[in-house]
Formats: C-alpha cells, structure tokens, sequence
C-alpha cells in the first residue's frame, strides 16, 4: 500500500489553535502600539491651528487691533479666523450656535465723540475648554506686551460638576465601546439568534445601556445636569450604531472583526471626537475625519444638548443614522454570510 503523505510543518502549524493564537499575539501587540500613538499624538500636546473668532465694534485704532490679532496669533502659533458682527448680541449667538469659540469685543462708550472702552475678549468654556484655557492665559499677556490690556470672560462657563469638560467624552467614550462589547457578546453567547432577533436585542441593550449611563451620571454622581431624554436617546443611538458596525464587520470579515471595529471607532474615532482635546487643537485631519465618525457625532450632539440646547444641529444625528444604516444594510443583505444565525 502507498504511505500517505505526512503534512509539511507549515500546514499543521496553519491548522493547529497555535496559528491564531500566534497571530492574535502580533495583533495585539501593534494594536497596544497604534493605541498609545493615536491618543499620545492627538491629545498630549494640543496645538491650535484656526481658532473662529468673533469681532464686534470699532476700535479707536485699527492698527491696535491688528496689532493685537498678530501678537495673538505669534503666540498661539496659530490662526485667529475673525468673524465681524455688528453687534455683541449677534456675536453671542454664534457662540451659542457653535461658529465661533471666542468674541473680542470693543464696547462703544455713549455720549458727545463716542469712544470705546477696553477691550475684552469674551471665551465659552462650554465650547471647548482646551480652547477657552488657551485664549485666557494668552490675551493678558499680548495686551500687556502692546499695552492695551485686555479683559477676559467666560461667556458660557462650564458644570460645576465637570469643571475640565470631559464628562460627555467619557459617557461617549462608555455609549461607543459597550455598544460593540455588546454586539460581541451576542455573537458569542447567542450565535443562533437571527438577523432580525439579533438587531432588536442590540436595541433593547442600547436603550437600557443609554438610560443606565445617563442615571448614573446625572441621578447617581451628579457630575452633569442632563437634559435627560435627549441625552439618553443620544447614548441609545451611539450604542446601537458601535453594536451594528460591530455586526457589519462581523459580517464582512468573520471572527477578525474586532481590528477594524477597534480601528474605526477606538483608534480613529475617540481621540478625533473633539471631547477630550477641541477640534481647534488636534492635527488638522484629524478634525476634519472626527466630524463625519459616530464617536465624533455622539459628542457633537450630547455637547450641544447640554450646554447649547436651543441650537441643536441635524449633522451629527445624520452622521449616526448614516453609520447604522449602512451597517444594517450590509448585515442584512449579507446575512447569509454572518456567522450566526439558525
């Protein structure tokens, strides 16, 4: 009788629990190196780049003003995009609508040759408070070095509760990470469930998930007053759009769907979000990608609801709904090829 052929090395290697087991160390590993460098290289040493800045009133000299804008701009190294508005009023509403971080104001003072008063620039901590920090420690010493001193304001101040403003990165950041946690332990702990089954337990989990975190922060700690039902169906939304890109990779890509989950959403989408470091100071692509991400969108819209209520913006919850979206499609249309299900 001929003697079978012995598999080579390489192929019982390949077939073994060590050939995984060998890659996932590798894995790991990058993903601990690109992990520390992406938050390391967006968030430890904030630069800003354009700072929108609202202009009201006319100064005695616009040289003085210039000459303000330029020291500002030499020692922020960066730029100060004006916006002129005809009156501070104005100028404060798009503060609230989120246009501009800060207004340099020059009031006019009433009476026979009406003049100005000192300058004073008006910052929102609620804004961005990276921002608003930068701005106050440097207008007093460039209105010094040219000699005009320069007041500074918090227009719209933080929660006493969140005094650094992070509070709604770090709800964001739980609503993004157990969102996919979640879908993760469907697929392992509930394999059988169908597409349908699998999509309303991942709604049922983001919508008590949402509420859990909202109660604890606002109910339990106290850390932020939470225009409750927007902020917890802003929660719901983020985990269930984590939960189905979790499911769409899942879908595309099979038990590897972790790496490009963790990429998009962890990697790439937290430190782009804007919560812990304002999108004036990150790498300028990075600012721009953060917007159009759901960890980006999640923070947007729960910012917004909590300090800017009355201008609440569509962009964010379309940047959401398109992720989820897209996901589902994906999921469904390829359902035949997504590991569970009976």
């Amino acid at each position: 009788m001929e003697e079978r052929a012995q598999p080579s090395h390489w192929t019982a290697f390949r077939t073994s629990p060590f050939f995984p087991a060998c890659v996932l160390v590798i894995l790991i590993a990058a993903a601990a190196g690109l992990f520390a460098g992406s938050y390391t290289y967006a968030m430890a040493n904030p630069t800003p780049r354009n700072i929108p800045t609202a202009v009201t009133g006319v100064p005695p000299s616009e040289v003085k003003r210039a000459e303000f804008i330029a020291g500002m701009e030499r020692a922020l190294g960066a730029s100060l995009q004006l916006h002129h508005y005809d009156s501070f009023a104005a100028a404060k509403g798009a503060v609230e609508a989120q246009k501009v971080f800060a207004i340099l104001d020059e009031p006019v003072r009433p009476g026979p040759g009406a003049t100005t008063g000192a300058p004073r620039l008006y910052v929102s901590s609620a804004s961005g408070a990276s921002v608003a920090q930068l701005l106050a420690e440097t207008a007093p010493r460039v209105g010094s070095a040219i000699g005009q001193p320069v007041a500074v304001r918090d227009i719209t101040a933080l929660q006493k509760g969140d005094p650094r403003g992070l509070a709604i990165f770090y709800i964001s950041l739980a609503a993004v990470i157990l969102g996919f946690v979640g879908a993760i332990q469907l697929s392992v702990n509930a394999r059988e469930l169908n597409p349908a089954e699998r999509i309303g337990f991942i709604a049922a989990y983001s919508l008590l998930g949402g509420f859990s975190i909202a109660a604890v922060v606002d109910w339990g700690l106290g850390a932020l007053d939470l225009p409750f039902a927007e902020s917890w169906l802003i929660l719901a939304f983020t985990l269930f759009t984590s939960g189905m890109v979790f499911t769409m990779f899942n879908t595309l890509v099979g038990r590897w769907a972790m790496l490009p989950t963790w990429g998009l959403m962890v990697l790439l989408g937290n430190p782009s979000s804007g919560g812990a470091v304002s999108w004036p100071l990150l790498p300028s692509l990075l600012g721009r990608i953060g917007r159009w991400l759901p960890p980006g969108a999640s923070v947007n819209a729960q910012h917004t609801a909590v300090y800017f209520g009355g201008h609440q913006h569509a962009f964010p919850f379309a940047v959401l709904a398109g992720w989820a979206a897209l996901s589902t499609a994906v999921f469904v249309g390829w359902r035949h090829r997504h590991p569970g299900g009976r």
